[in-house]
């Protein structure tokens, strides 16, 4: 089991930057592959970002490829999100995932076990 705490929202006026941060409890940090996911009000939830055990490997949505970056460190049992040239469109609440699942594409929901509570992002125009 493993519990979630995201940090770091807040708002922010497009073009600018924000770090989120995702800080888990218990001794096996590592064993999970860790993502972001992103929701705005009246949509679906969906895919932003994840990353591999070691980090060895990231994966992002083509929305947001070239200007987010997924990092770890598991000596801290944190996973973080930098965000830059954030857009309006970028305004969602988002959550930290954990998955234990082996393989597959990293992206899709179900593939997670563990999620957090979620912190708002908020980008003005």
């Amino acid at each position: 089991q493993v519990q979630l705490l995201e940090s770091g929202g807040g708002l922010v006026q497009a073009g600018g930057s924000l770090r989120l941060s995702c800080a888990a409890s218990g001794r096996t940090f590592s064993t999970y592959i860790m993502g972001w996911f992103r929701q705005a009000p009246g949509k679906e939830r969906e895919f932003v970002a994840a990353i591999s055990r070691a980090g060895s490997r990231t994966y992002y949505s083509d929305s947001v490829k070239g200007r987010f970056t997924i990092s770890r460190d598991n000596a801290k049992n944190t996973v973080y999100l930098q965000m830059n040239s954030l857009k309006p469109e970028d305004t969602a609440v988002y959550y930290c995932a954990a998955s234990t699942v082996v393989g597959g594409t990293k992206t899709k929901e179900d593939e997670y076990n563990y999620w957090g509570q979620g912190t708002q992002v908020t980008v003005s125009s």
